[in-house]
């Protein structure tokens, strides 16, 4: 098929297939295929929504068992058996494991929209409308997400202002010198500091889009510790370094914190069905009945896909199988890639990294790298500010072979555009 249907008909607001401009057609694993054949290795996997891989085979089966019996599809927030299984389930295999007591809210089936039900819940519960949120964060672009989303290129277009937000700089991410928690709490004790006692915190133990920006475990329990005595909320995103992505299943399981609310999506339905929730503690449950609601808060494969894959991962000790692939992907990244230039920084935490190449001269380093490495059949993402970071997403079961495979080819063009440019400043000089 051609590409001219879409560049023809369908609005400018289309982003990926600029940079992935082929019909791709199947998909399996970690693997890609467009209309010609060609099998290209993922490493965006669905923007993070396909942890588990493109048609997980376990997943699939359960899907298929479910639609052949003329199971219901669409429930609303009806009681249904799909629904039942997976709360029992998930509080089963994770939260009592865990020692972790939430309720469950479904929402419509996006990251953005449960973000704007926390956002809803945290104010109401609190009475107070101001928000903390940090520089380099992304949680999504319905009006009160963007709000909290810091990105100027999204911001401008809202329309209206964006407020009842107060952003800080992420851990390292300020000037040299500043402490952003310090700063926080001298915000909240200082009669005269001119910003209102917010209703809650919100972020991304690791900012995915902002760069792969990495909280250590101390930053997030000093940030918890300072919410904790000013009686703020904290929220943690979820969205995309959550569902096993970060090692544990909850990306702040390593600070040993508990979050008020919990707001998860993306690979939360194990195959890339739409399905967003809250995880919220007992005591903030203070929503009346529909006062936030969604048509498709109800939507039944959702349900049974999130389900399998929790009884997958339980199953193929996929926790385990994480942690030893981080380890191997940081070695890499650290030993060998970015031994061959001491400006190429690494970040990242499980099977999320970003090769940072901002302090080379060439703005558009990364964005080069990314075309090259897409023409050698590699699908790799650039973030983080001016988009300077590779963004290294694969799938969390990804085979020893493919991910060697993929790692030589960022190796390889990291390389050639290193020495390219080398020469040239040598033949000038």
């Amino acid at each position: 098929m051609s590409t001219q249907v879409f560049e023809t008909m369908e609005s400018n607001v289309r982003s990926y297939s600029r940079s992935f401009p082929v019909v791709f057609n199947k998909a399996k694993g970690s693997y890609l295929y467009a209309d010609n054949g060609n099998a290209y290795i993922d490493f965006l996997m669905g923007a993070g929504a396909l942890n588990y891989g493109h048609n997980n085979e376990y997943i699939k089966q359960q899907l298929l068992a479910y639609m052949a019996d003329d199971s219901i599809m669409q429930g609303l927030d009806m009681f249904t058996i799909a629904k039942g299984d997976f709360i029992s389930s998930f509080n089963d295999l994770l939260l009592k494991p865990k020692g972790l007591q939430y309720k469950f809210q479904f929402c419509g089936p996006t990251g953005t929209n449960a973000i704007e039900a926390a956002l809803k819940l945290a104010r109401n519960y609190t009475k107070r409308s101001n928000v903390i949120a940090f520089m380099g964060a992304y949680h999504g672009l319905s009006q009160g997400s963007l709000a909290l989303t810091s990105n100027q290129y999204h911001r401008q277009v809202a329309g209206v202002g964006l407020h009842n937000v107060t952003f800080l700089p992420f851990e390292n991410g300020g000037p040299a010198g500043l402490d952003s928690l310090s700063y926080f709490e001298m915000m909240l004790e200082d009669t005269h500091s001119g910003i209102e006692k917010p209703a809650a915190v919100i972020l991304e133990s690791v900012q995915a889009e902002g760069g792969v920006n990495v909280a250590s475990a101390e930053w997030l329990r000093s940030l918890k510790q300072i919410c904790e005595k000013h009686g703020i909320l904290f929220i943690s995103d979820d969205i995309q370094i959550g569902c096993g992505r970060s090692g544990d299943f909850f990306s702040f399981e390593q600070a040993g914190i508990v979050p008020d609310i919990v707001v998860l999506s993306k690979s939360l339905s194990g195959y890339g069905l739409p399905m967003a929730m809250l995880l919220i503690k007992p005591e903030l449950d203070i929503w009346q009945p529909g006062e936030h609601n969604g048509t498709f808060r109800g939507y039944q494969l959702a349900f049974i896909g999130g389900k399998a894959a929790l009884e997958f991962r339980r199953d193929t000790g996929l926790e385990a199988a994480v942690k030893q692939k981080a380890i191997y992907i940081e070695r890499f990244l650290k030993e060998e890639l970015a031994a061959a230039d001491e400006r190429i920084v690494i970040r990242g935490r499980g099977l999320m990294w970003g090769i940072d190449l901002s302090s080379f001269e060439d703005p558009l380093l990364a964005k080069k790298v990314a075309q090259q490495s897409f023409e050698d059949k590699l699908i790799v993402e650039c973030v983080g500010r001016h988009d300077k970071v590779i963004k290294l997403l694969p799938a969390l079961t990804i085979e020893e072979t493919t991910l060697n495979q993929a790692l030589d080819i960022l190796q390889r063009n990291i390389n050639a555009n290193i020495r390219s440019r080398a020469s040239r400043k040598a033949a000038l000089a």
